[in-house]
């Protein structure tokens, strides 16, 4: 009967039609308006005494599914018989099982005045402020449930609010982007952990697609569409996965893209913490966006198996993905290794012996040089506290003459020595950062140097300052050997910072000291420590400086270098750093400042002089020599002025606080990093 009617319909005039159509309409109220007063807790009435039914707080749900229960209630969306249909059949056994079962239907459609409804009462629901309300009136606790629950969705409302979702669309319609009916069906939404709810979240995909159809294409054909949509694979990702679930944001702003990126780690843990050990993954931890994510290798929606012929990792696409990023790339650098893992020695032998060997270095040095400032500390303690160090005074050689001081540095070294000082300390703040990027202070010094990319130009600037004064440096020395004192220069003089026989004795001599098995030893020009602090800086120039090249310049070393060579410098560079910074603000910092006889400060690197008194104490083998060769003259020089002591002072307590930070943060970010074993 309905295919005949609807056929007669269709060749009846549009005139006679646009009048039967208000008549329907009217015929359709009184209709609905029968079932709902024919309802339970309702009363028949002739037509004459029909009145709309007032709706309350405590109106019975039973009233509305007198209409919304009866299967195939809908209405038209445009004019027409051809006009599609908009469903309002609501399945009461659904929503009874779902979260919102034991709610009645105007707890949620608050607009709703009367049964039948009035044409501007739509029954639009405000789930921000129904959650909202019932948070702040502690529903869930007085109703017996637990609170958490009701605590999670009032945070997901907060990050809804300021998601791209929650924001109004351009088009000036004053609608959402995407309201919470777009994604939940209200009426069946399924509790956690019921098979519904995992039924609710395999399907996210299509879903989504409803507005985002070309980004669904693409995942449809993806290693993760195919697990989930074909193979129902619950463990595979969907969409909420990677975007999160209600705190979306643009995947064009910064925030989506490190969620995104870290949103990966929570499935491929391995392959994640394998990318953080890389510069990329490094300054993307601490919140830099605009380098190389998962998805800028791997593809956003479109991602295969990097075994795939079609992955843009594969063998073939590499080199069209990696210049993306980076122009002109060598052969040597398509084969670094994004993911290499230095704890797998049959895949990653290169890295494993790197790092092994790395690991040993700072072990060794550490274990030598703290017991030998321990066993210092202690020695040199007990002979304070029993009264056997000298006072230093600021009393002359000669009786009489005024110079009271001994010249150690020209002011041509200690320029070099601060900058040395500045450059260091600039390196260490860069580049520790970038090496524990997840310990808790990182963020915060990464935003006051400005970020990821000041840090990167700095780091640069410091390290050709270093460069710059240590080949001066080595200049003249060459021309000093080589030029100048060839005809005086002796290799292994009193005055040479070439190590020899005596640095050996002298070191014996001071260990039995420390145990109390002889005198302390007295010292020449240079002591054995002294020597070690000047030469050390050579093996970390040439180690740290040529993987630090290696790293600036990938394309040129690429050229002729594999691309193992790439994460073996990473390796190097940054432990090889880690002991510089170490070494230099405890040890380092202990042989100049930090030994009884010196706490809190020596200022003879910034004075470049030394009481002779001192002199006498700390050269005893170098006073004597001068003083018997008549040259002792030669070296002495007026006390330093108030001022300047008082400035070298300032710049000394600068230096040794900015040290001891430096020591901490990087001392902090190791332990991390090995109570997580990420090593």
């Amino acid at each position: 009967m309905v295919w005949r009617l609807s056929h007669v319909i269709r060749w009846l005039p549009k005139r006679l039609v646009g009048v039967m159509i208000p008549i329907g309409w009217a015929v359709a109220w009184l209709l609905s308006l029968g079932v709902a007063l024919a309802a339970p807790g309702g009363e028949a009435q002739s037509p004459e005494e029909i009145k709309p039914i007032v709706v309350d707080g405590n109106t019975s749900d039973v009233r509305c599914y007198g209409c919304h229960g009866e299967k195939g209630f809908s209405v038209p969306l445009g004019e027409g018989v051809r006009s599609k249909q908009r469903s309002l059949y609501i399945d009461r056994e659904k929503l009874q099982n779902s979260v919102h079962g034991k709610r009645l239907c105007v707890e949620c459609h608050r607009d709703i005045t009367l049964i039948p409804h009035r044409l501007k009462e739509k029954g639009e629901v405000d789930c921000v402020r129904c959650h909202s309300d019932l948070h702040r009136k502690g529903w869930g606790r007085m109703q017996g449930h637990d609170p958490v629950v009701l605590d999670k969705v009032v945070q997901n409302i907060a990050s809804y609010m300021e998601s791209v979702h929650g924001q109004p669309r351009k088009d000036g319609s004053g609608k959402l982007n995407a309201g919470c009916p777009d994604c939940h069906e209200g009426h069946t939404i399924a509790a956690k952990g019921t098979p519904e709810r995992e039924e609710f979240r395999q399907s996210t995909p299509v879903v989504c697609g409803r507005c985002h159809q070309e980004q669904l294409r693409l995942y449809e054909n993806s290693v993760h569409g195919a697990q989930v949509l074909r193979f129902g694979n619950t463990k595979a990702a969907v969409c909420a996965d990677c975007h999160t679930s209600h705190k979306i944001s643009s995947p064009h702003q910064d925030p989506a893209r490190l969620v995104i990126t870290k949103s990966c780690g929570n499935c491929h843990q391995d392959s994640y913490e394998t990318y953080a050990k890389t510069y990329h993954g490094q300054v993307n931890v601490l919140g830099y966006a605009h380098t190389a994510k998962c998805f800028d290798c791997h593809s956003a929606h479109s991602n295969t198996r990097a075994t795939s012929p079609d992955s843009p990792v594969s063998g073939a696409n590499r080199e069209k993905t990696c210049k993306k990023c980076h122009a002109g790339v060598s052969p040597g650098f398509l084969t670094f290794l994004p993911h290499g893992n230095s704890h797998d020695f049959d895949r990653y032998p290169e890295l494993w012996l790197a790092s092994k060997f790395m690991i040993l270095l700072l072990v060794g040095v550490f274990l030598f040089f703290w017991t030998h400032s321990a066993l210092w500390f202690y020695r040199e303690s007990r002979e304070k506290a029993a009264g056997l160090l000298p006072v230093i005074h600021e009393s002359p050689a000669v009786a009489g003459d005024p110079r009271t001081y001994v010249q150690r540095f020209p002011a041509l070294w200690r320029l070099a020595h601060l900058t040395f000082a500045l450059s260091i300390m600039t390196l260490a703040f860069t580049g520790m950062t970038v090496l524990y990027p997840d310990a808790f202070w990182a963020p915060w010094v990464a935003r006051f140097l400005g970020g990821a990319p000041v840090m990167a130009i700095a780091h640069r600037v410091a390290a050709v300052m270093f460069s710059l004064v240590f080949f001066v440096h080595l200049g003249g020395v060459f021309y000093r050997i080589f030029w100048k004192s060839r005809a005086t220069f002796r290799w292994f003089g009193p005055t040479s910072l070439v190590p020899n026989w005596q640095d050996l004795k002298d070191f014996i001599a001071m260990v039995r000291w420390f145990f109390g098995k002889g005198p302390r030893p007295v010292f020449d020009h240079w002591s054995y420590w002294e020597k070690f602090d000047y030469w050390a800086p050579f093996w970390g120039m040439f180690i740290i400086g040529s993987s630090g090249l290696i790293l600036w310049f990938p394309k040129v070393a690429g050229e002729f270098l594999p691309g193992w060579v790439f994460n073996v410098a990473t390796i190097i560079h940054g432990e090889e750093a880690f002991l510089a910074v170490v070494f230099i603000f405890s040890v380092h910092f202990f042989n100049c400042h930090f030994r009884p006889s010196k706490f809190p400060l020596d200022i003879m690197m910034f004075v470049g002089r030394m009481p002779v008194d001192e002199f006498k104490h700390e050269r005893q083998v170098e006073y004597r020599r001068l003083k018997e060769s008549g040259q002792l003259d030669r070296v002495l020089v007026p006390p330093p002025s108030s001022r300047l002591k008082f400035w070298s002072r300032v710049l000394g307590f600068t230096l040794i606080t900015i040290g001891l930070t430096l020591l901490f943060i990087t001392l902090s970010g190791f332990s991390l990093h090995l109570w997580e074993g990420k090593l």
